[in-house]
This record gives C-alpha cells, structure tokens and sequence, in this order.
C-alpha cells in the first residue's frame, strides 16, 4: 500500500484525549505491539493497511496527573471543532493532518477509532453516529459486531449510536460529520474495573494484559472485515526446503500486484464472520 500509485486506506486511532483514563493507554498499547510484531495477521494488515496512531493527545494533562483537562484548563475532546494551534496544539496538528489525508485522492480514510476508558459502565463498548443514510447507519453496525465475535469482554449491547448536542465537539461526532460515506468514525471505552463474560454473572477484574489483549483483538477484527483470512492463511504456509540453502520469504502473489487486486475495493466493505483463523489464538 505504500507503491507509487497505490490507494492507501488509512485507519486513524487515537487516546488518552482525557489524561484519567489510564486504560485506553493499555489498550492502544496492545495495538501497537500486535501490529508490529511478525504475528501472520499483523503481517498482513500492515500490507493492506496504513495505521496512523496518536496514542496520547493530552500529554500535558497526564503529566500533571489531571483527570480530564489539559494544562490550559480545557477538555480537548469537546474542541474539534475549532481547535487552536496555541490552546489545543495536539487537536489542532491531528485535525490538520485527517484534513490533508481526506483532501488526498489517493487516500481512503476508512475508519477513526478515539480510545477511552469509562468510570460507571462495564466491559469494553463503542459508541457510533446517526446518519439519515440508512444503509451507511446499518454499514458501521458491522466492526462492532465483529469486534464482539473477536473479543469475549467486548459487549455489543452496550454499544449505542447518538448526536447528542453535547457531544458536537468530540472526535466523533466532528469527523462523522465531516468525512464521506465510506469512512466510519467510533469511541471506544473500556471499562476502569471489570468486564462480565457472555453467559455468566461474575465480574472479571481488568488487567494490564487483559487490556492489551482487548487492543489486539481490535486490531485483528480488521482482518474479518476486509476478508483477509485467505491472505494470512497464504503467508502463514512455510516454504518447502528442498535443499540445505536458506529458502527465500514467502511472498503472496496478491500481496505484490497492484492495488486494484485487493479484494473489497473502496465503497465494497462487506463483514465476513465465521472464518477459520490459523494464527495462535490471542
């Protein structure tokens, strides 16, 4: 996705937006390490997919130890609107940079994902915007849905979609009203203390690792959704030694062409479920 020419589709992630919330750091963490790791899915979704990730947009309220604000005394994630290059430096640089990208003909900005964590609510839940377009409403119904087949401490009962007027100035709901119809725009919360299993009434107390294995399940449910499993069954296959010198990689043969022979083009983003995975489980 990085040739000459190539379509790139982008995936925006960022957090720590409100500097209390500690989780979504673990979270994005978790994305991080799976992406660049030599993992057959990672190794796959970075041919596919560029991932831009600002992983803490209030670095001075968390240096402070402030729970919400920044330095200046603002909650940045109701500022994206008009954000000010001296007061909101961060929004203002990461707001500039999704304007470029989305101005860029050869730039698909498919998803926006803003990490949080939430003090009241239990497991991990996103939060999506309301359109008039019906069938784009239905369409961004499907991450989460497969986020929830991926991740036993993700609820899909919990998440809901809104425009409440409070909300006007967040991340979301701006860049949801801003970008096109084939990009998708999400919150993403975590709970600050335990997540309840499908099925069963105990709460499961929030870990370090369980936050970050939640994050690497976000980032493997970018693999159902493009239908790439036949990919990373394709370079999960080791190369026969048919004498003592050392065998060249394996490359896939889609992998090399060129972006037209990637499967689900833009405006074809189909959910594909059930799909035997033939990595380690996460």
């Amino acid at each position: 996705n990085l040739r000459e020419g190539a379509e790139q589709k982008v995936v925006f992630i960022t957090g720590r937006v409100h500097p209390g919330e500690t989780p979504s750091s673990f979270v994005c963490q978790g994305i991080i390490d799976f992406l660049v790791s030599q993992h057959p899915i990672a190794r796959v979704l970075r041919e596919y997919l560029v991932f831009k990730i600002a992983p803490m947009l209030n670095p001075d309220g968390v240096y402070l130890g402030n729970y919400r604000c920044s330095l200046m005394g603002f909650d940045l994630n109701r500022h994206w609107l008009d954000p000010s290059p001296w007061v909101h430096p961060t929004l203002h640089g990461v707001k500039q940079l999704i304007v470029q990208m989305y101005n860029d003909p050869k730039t698909s900005l498919e998803f926006y994902i803003d990490i949080h964590a939430h003090s009241t609510m239990m497991n991990g839940f996103m939060y999506g915007n309301i359109f008039e377009d019906e069938e784009r409403f239905q369409r961004q119904a499907i991450f989460p849905k497969l986020l929830c087949q991926n991740a036993e401490d993700f609820s899909y009962s919990s998440t809901s979609f809104n425009r409440d007027a409070v909300k006007a100035g967040t991340g979301r709901r701006f860049l949801g009203g801003l970008l096109d119809h084939t990009s998708y725009c999400y919150t993403l919360e975590v709970s600050f203390y335990s997540y309840i299993i499908s099925g069963t009434t105990a709460a499961v107390p929030y870990t370090e690792e369980a936050y970050m294995k939640l994050g690497r399940n976000v980032a493997r449910t970018f693999l159902d959704y493009y239908r790439l499993n036949p990919m990373v069954e394709k370079v999960a296959i080791p190369m026969p030694r048919l004498r003592k010198e050392k065998s060249p990689p394996y490359k896939h043969p889609l992998l090399r062409g060129p972006a037209s022979n990637y499967p689900n083009g833009k405006g074809d983003k189909k959910s594909s479920v059930n799909h035997k995975d033939p990595s380690t489980p996460f």
